[in-house]
């Protein structure tokens, strides 16, 4: 009887080893897998909203921490203080039952109440101060408009004003002025949407028809990642954008750069060159998602390095052949190149689209490589993108009916309305790559 009970106690203790080695083993056999530091990370923040939150996050896990110890210490002082140690034991009568302790039972209820309370008193706190920038820094706060479309954000800035174009905007990258409360508005042209940056500010909806906002402040320059936590349809996965927070004279810098119209590089008479891109690889891999090593390292940096021009190795003559392709494939329809060409509002504005360090919502790096990718195959990129199926009756990649979805031929096949060679793709390339 005692062997099988050691042995018994010895298989417990081996399958608990087991669960614990294939613990350590998921993390990636990083044994610091507590540090929680991800580009997404909800614990290592970097503005004063989203430690707020932390830190309530912080006291509801004490507090359930000290109810779990409590319960589960009752629980195994119990289960080993009144065990079964023989078979008379277990078929033994059950004790007398009784109603239970007054005491102990209105001991229990004020200590829940305890808890509740000590849960809510900063909860009420964080509510008041997440909600609107304090009363102090609202003479500071600097506005932003963000607006959800299936599958991108559109950033307007409605204290920057461009002569003859209105307000200035831009697209899936959100920059803002480090050390200053920014109060953004919510809003939605379609669906439900939700803005999520979690190392600066909780997620709150967008929702159409009706204003929301957020305030968060970045604690130094820095570069974030945020993404919609809303499922809005068939690429909700992939409706992502950045957040770039810079030092005053750097933002302002950007802010110059921005409201000029797009860089027009021209070559007098010349003439439809053969595409020739240096850094253009046809064989590159469709499936391929990768990041630079750059990037990788320091994506601030290489923000940064995205905002210079390198005029010496453009092929002008590329550029220009991309800029006729861009209008002659209606591309002008849903975007906007200011000073240049198009007027659209359906899709992302591009007017310094090179200057960008992601495409697609935030999907891919902006890399000559992932743009030829993303031209090529909108549709295997990012499922359902109104590039390639159209929007507001407005033919994409796709012809569309009279009733606005896209023609089937008669095997059931989608009609093409924009179709792209590869020289075509590598040109256009050249182009988008030239807007900074």
């Amino acid at each position: 009887m005692r062997l099988n009970s050691l042995l018994s106690t010895t298989a417990r203790w081996a399958r608990a080893a087991l669960a614990l080695a294939g613990t350590v083993l998921l993390t990636g056999c990083d044994l610091n897998f507590w540090r929680m530091d991800g580009h997404q990370s909800t614990i290592a923040v970097d503005g004063p909203v989203a430690r707020s939150q932390r830190d309530l996050f912080y006291v509801t896990c004490w507090v359930t921490l000290v109810i779990f110890i409590i319960v589960g210490s009752v629980l195994a002082y119990a289960t080993i203080k009144f065990r079964a140690r023989s078979s008379a034991d277990e078929h033994a009568e059950p004790p007398e039952q009784g109603h239970g302790n007054p005491m102990i039972e209105l001991g229990l209820i004020g200590a829940s109440v305890l808890a509740l309370v000590i849960i809510a008193i900063p909860t009420l706190s964080a509510i008041w101060y997440t909600h609107d920038v304090p009363e102090a820094d609202k003479s500071n706060a600097y506005d932003v408009t963000a607006t959800g479309y299936q599958w991108w954000f559109r950033f307007d800035y409605p204290n920057e004003q461009i002569p003859g174009s209105g307000t200035l905007n831009t697209s899936n990258e959100l920059v803002i002025p480090a050390g200053r409360p920014v109060r953004i508005q919510l809003r939605s042209v379609d669906v439900i949407h939700s803005f999520w940056i979690p190392k600066l500010a909780g997620k709150v909806d967008m929702i159409p028809n009706r204003g929301n906002f957020l305030w968060l402040k970045a604690d130094a320059p820095g570069y974030y990642w945020g993404q919609c936590a809303e499922y809005c349809g068939d690429s909700h996965a992939v409706m992502r954008f950045r957040v770039i927070a810079l030092g005053p004279k750097e933002f302002n810098d950007w802010l110059n750069q921005q409201m000029a119209p797009a860089r027009n590089v021209t070559v007098a008479g010349a003439a439809a060159a053969k595409p020739q891109f240096a850094s253009y690889r046809k064989d590159f891999k469709q499936n391929e998602r990768g990041w630079s090593d750059r990037f990788e390292l320091n994506p601030l940096d290489s923000w940064r390095a995205h905002q210079e021009v390198d005029a010496k190795g453009e092929d002008a003559a590329l550029i220009q052949q991309g800029r006729q392709i861009f209008n002659a494939k209606s591309c002008v329809n849903c975007h906007t190149v200011r000073g240049n060409d198009g007027s659209g509002i359906n899709g992302p504005n591009l007017t310094h689209v090179g200057a960008r360090t992601t495409i697609a919502g935030g999907l891919l790096e902006n890399t000559p490589e992932q743009v030829a990718r993303w031209l090529r195959h909108p549709d295997q990129v990012k499922p359902g993108n109104k590039m390639y199926y159209g929007v507001n009756k407005m033919a994409g990649y796709l012809k569309l009916g009279d009733d606005g979805f896209p023609v089937r031929d008669q095997n059931d096949n989608y009609v093409p309305n924009i179709t792209l060679t590869e020289d075509d793709i590598t040109a256009l390339v050249a182009y988008i790559s030239s807007l900074k």
